[in-house]
């Protein structure tokens, strides 16, 4: 329920606070007073687009603040407790901004909140209708949309697993499309890598070998070359030869070591020059032993012959040429090309097993689709007939309401259900569509009709109804007062009307007031009572606000409203 609505620079209206309160409200005044800024600002509260042509001219934003009462079951109470925000007891304060520039912002419960959760919260708060709700009533899902609020928590409950149902079906009926449609580019990558991992398994590489075959390859071509070098040095070094005349490079060092041992005892200052002609000595037999090493190794090398090496190296390079550029690119494909062609090879099972999942998830959209069908069937009925006998309260005894379900072979998100409300004018006559066969005063009494009937199995808080008597007078306009006042007994209405008819119901009487100076146009909200409130009616009634015939007019209709209300 929503206890007062504070209104800034919006329209004609410069500031204006709106007590509101539990059971009939009306808000009424001259025409183009901003009666209608009064919805407007609701919707702003309930997450509207923002106009800033609403904006009051000379204004930089416009301010709209609700105190919105919520019971504790309501689940608003999550929602703002999903953004941080607070409830004062069980109240909540929501608040909108629209800056002059075009931007706007939210606040609920003193927190910034985006303006989608005003509308979220929304839902459950609040259903405005005006001159463009009876339009969107003409739609088939405004109808099928009627039809389940007065089917009710059952309904609700088997709509949420059917949508369930449908959305794993669509969701696998995908990944099956897509699996299906790439299953030739599928079937070609794992051939592609089948002869792959076959390439690489004939050749068994290991990491480094084209490096290591390279420089075998270089060793073998210059075999003699790389023995005569190593020879010729290690004989200049410490030759092998018993023959007098050969002095090499040990035993010429030998011979200086020794000539300063015999002398270095009368002069000191040659030690360090012996120890490191020492030093050259134990290199020069370490370098000996390593070409002597190295000689053996040329003459007993175990590895590949030349030829043997060059016909490896040229199945590497084949291998590099079709899946490198390098030989860790070769290696890294037969890493995750074995995981990678499991994978694909699991193509047939994993078709298999989501056509299996997807006709299993089809099957269950298709029952709860056909439980929601029967539920609709049994609820349309109810409906039609019920709304009909409110029509003949509201002055249209001769006109019936048929609510038509036909299910159709496609599912949707709702279903497949096609829902239609029909009119018919009077008996015998044939029912027509409410987009041809109801006027805009039929449209506006179809749908209170239409939210007293369902008030029962789905109460909103609050209903707010703009100008719902449209095209409607006398006797007429006094049922739909009477059927407002029946709306709220059960939750809290707020009505924009013109027709003192409908006013007089009200236990809550608010008027717009209009103020000009000639140059700038001002409106404010007054609460009325006692006589206020009959030479408002009597205005409504006559035009003439101090006509005694008027006043006591407006006198009897507040009397005979009270006396037939049930509050």
């Amino acid at each position: 329920m929503i206890s007062d609505i504070t209104i800034t620079n919006l329209g004609v209206i410069s500031e204006a606070r709106l007590p509101l309160g539990p059971g009939l409200t009306v808000v009424t005044g001259e025409t183009g007073a901003g009666k209608t800024m009064v919805v407007t600002a609701l919707g702003l509260l309930l997450g509207n687009r923002a106009d800033s042509a609403r904006v009051r001219q000379g204004s930089a934003a416009t301010w709209v603040e609700g105190r919105f009462t919520i019971k504790a079951d309501s689940p608003v109470r999550d929602r703002v407790s999903d953004i941080g925000a607070a409830l004062d007891d069980d109240e909540l304060i929501v608040a909108r901004e629209v800056l002059s520039e075009g931007r706007s912002r939210a606040v609920i419960g003193g927190r910034n909140a985006p303006i989608s959760t005003l509308s979220d919260i929304a839902e459950h708060l609040v259903v405005i209708h005006g001159q463009s709700d009876q339009i969107r009533l003409k739609s088939e899902s405004a109808q099928r949309e009627a039809l389940d609020r007065f089917a009710g928590a059952p309904l609700l409950e088997l709509s949420g697993r059917y949508r369930d149902a449908y959305e794993k079906y669509r969701e696998l009926a995908q990944q099956l499309d897509v699996l299906q449609a790439e299953s030739h580019a599928r079937a070609a990558e794992a051939a592609s890598l089948r002869e792959a991992l076959t390439d690489i398994e004939s050749v068994k590489p290991e990491p480094g070998e084209d490096v290591r075959l390279a420089e075998a390859i270089a060793r073998l071509t210059n075999t003699e070359d790389l023995r005569a070098a190593a020879l010729h040095a290690k004989n200049a070094l410490a030759s092998d030869s018993s023959a007098v005349e050969v002095r090499d490079a040990e035993g010429l060092i030998d011979e200086a070591l020794k000539a300063l041992e015999r002398v270095v005892s009368v002069d000191a200052t040659l030690e360090p020059i012996r120890q490191t002609l020492a030093e050259a000595s134990y290199q020069v037999a370490e370098v000996s032993t390593s070409l002597a090493g190295y000689l053996a190794g040329l003459e007993g090398d175990g590895g590949l012959s030349l030829e043997a090496s060059h016909e490896r190296l040229a199945s590497l390079n084949q291998l590099l040429r079709r899946y490198g550029p390098t030989l860790d690119d070769v290696l890294e494909l037969e890493r995750t090309g074995s995981e990678r062609l499991m994978e694909l090879d699991r193509d047939g099972d994993t078709l298999e097993v989501l056509s299996a999942q997807a006709e299993g998830a089809l099957a269950l959209a298709h029952q709860l689709a056909d439980e929601l069908s029967t539920l609709r069937h049994g609820a349309a009925e109810t409906l039609g007939s019920s709304v009909t006998a409110e029509l003949a309260a509201l002055a249209m005894a001769n006109a019936s309401v048929h609510v038509r379900v036909t299910p159709t072979d496609t599912l949707g998100f709702h279903g497949r259900d096609q829902v239609a409300l029909l009119l018919a004018a009077h008996p015998g006559a044939e029912p027509l569509s409410l987009g041809k066969g109801a006027s805009g005063g039929e449209l506006s009494r179809v749908m209170l009709a239409l939210e007293v009937v369902i008030a029962g199995s789905d109460p909103v808080p609050t209903f707010v109804f703009d100008e719902v008597d449209a095209g409607v007078g006398g006797a007429s306009a006094l049922e739909i007062g009477r059927r407002l006042d029946v709306l709220a007994q059960t939750s809290q209405v707020i009505v924009v009307t013109h027709l003192a008819q409908v006013a007089a119901f009200a236990n809550n009487h608010l008027r717009v007031v209009k103020d000009t100076d000639g140059q700038v146009t001002t409106s404010s909200v007054q609460f009325l009572a006692g006589e206020e409130r009959v030479t408002e009616l009597a205005r409504m009634l006559g035009g003439m606000a101090d006509s005694q015939t008027a006043l006591s007019h407006a006198r009897e209709l507040i009397e005979k409203t009270h006396s037939v209300s049930r509050r």
